[in-house]
């Protein structure tokens, strides 16, 4: 089961790598009404979405309750009210089905789709995380143990192509319509910085949204158009080269030899073409999942739920949701 935001769905896995049923109800049209994702109408649409949701799968898989063998939840990161709905009814299906409750990191789900993308894809190995809250490369060192090598220090990715996105006058969502437009552009038109950081492998992304933005406004007070799809070529060049350059560096430094991407900011056209580019230059196996493991999804939330069951974590029926979790067993 996922809802951490905006989407709610719920899969069925067999052993962590074979996904029988995926299903998914989006809130993208309701969001767009207000240019964004209200939480208190995600929370609800999920009461709304989950049970049919349920029945859809279990039809799909051409199986029944009696099968599942135990029921893993997103309980954080995420919006507190979209995850608490995930996790009570988590927790009622498991008490009913008397079936062990695993409580999933959303993070590390986003991780474990590469386990269902890519079947004989095992530890260790590099992985980049870009998302709209998120942005880590991560050492992948055992199922469910983790390496953090470095992280954005202000906004994430996904974060700032929502932002700049707004500024170009892009609807919601705006990622993926920029990222789209981006294609029609000249990435060398205009210049943004890359901004430093004092980790060799971190990020920042909340300076080069800044200038972006500074740049937008400035032109327009000149009384200069602003290209539209050139502007969103430059920026988003800017933030794929970013993620690359220090993701394939650590990899390189730390003697990895795969690297994987994941989160809905790996759907990014730019960033999977220049991942496999300079990866492979670097000598690197590169594994991307299918964008659609790469937005929110439950198939990849039972990937990880059953290698952590197979570790032996499973939860009381007093768990809680944690919007500002962060990742477990990482150094």
């Amino acid at each position: 089961m996922e809802s951490s935001c905006d989407e709610t769905a719920v899969a069925i896995v067999w052993d962590g790598r074979q996904v029988l049923a995926n299903c998914i109800a989006s809130q993208i049209d309701t969001h767009a009404l207000y240019g964004g994702v209200v939480p208190e109408i995600a929370s609800r649409m999920h009461v709304e979405a989950i049970d049919p949701l349920l029945d859809a799968a279990l039809a799909e898989a051409h199986t029944t309750l009696a099968a599942v063998d135990a029921v893993a939840v997103t309980y954080g990161p995420g919006l507190v009210g979209a995850l608490l709905t995930g996790v009570s009814w988590a927790k009622s299906l498991a008490y009913a089905l008397g079936v062990p409750l695993v409580p999933v990191n959303h993070i590390e789900g986003h991780v474990s789709a590469n386990y269902i993308a890519h079947p004989d894809l095992e530890p260790p190995f590099v992985c980049l995380v870009a998302s709209g809250g998120h942005s880590h490369i991560l050492n992948v060192t055992g199922y469910g143990e983790y390496r953090l090598l470095g992280q954005t220090n202000d906004d994430a990715a996904g974060e700032a192509f929502d932002k700049v996105a707004r500024v170009l006058d892009i609807p919601y969502p705006g990622g993926p319509l920029l990222d789209k437009l981006a294609e029609e552009g000249d990435d060398q038109a205009y210049r943004f910085p890359h901004p430093h950081t004092q980790g060799k492998y971190d990020f920042s992304f909340s300076g080069l949204k800044t200038a972006v933005i500074n740049q937008a406004h400035n032109l327009r007070q000149q009384g200069v158009a602003i290209d539209a799809k050139n502007f969103a070529a430059s920026f988003r060049r800017s933030v794929v080269d970013m993620l690359v350059d220090k993701t394939v560096a650590a990899c390189v430094d730390t003697g990895a030899t795969r690297l994987a991407v994941a989160g809905g900011v790996a759907a990014n056209a730019l960033l999977r073409s220049e991942l496999l580019r300079r990866g492979e230059k670097a000598g690197l196996q590169v594994f991307i999942p299918p964008k659609g493991l790469c937005t929110d999804n439950a198939a990849m939330i039972g990937s990880a739920g059953f290698y952590a069951l197979m570790a032996g974590h499973v939860a009381a029926l007093s768990l809680n949701a944690v919007p500002a979790l962060r990742m477990m067993n990482c150094e």
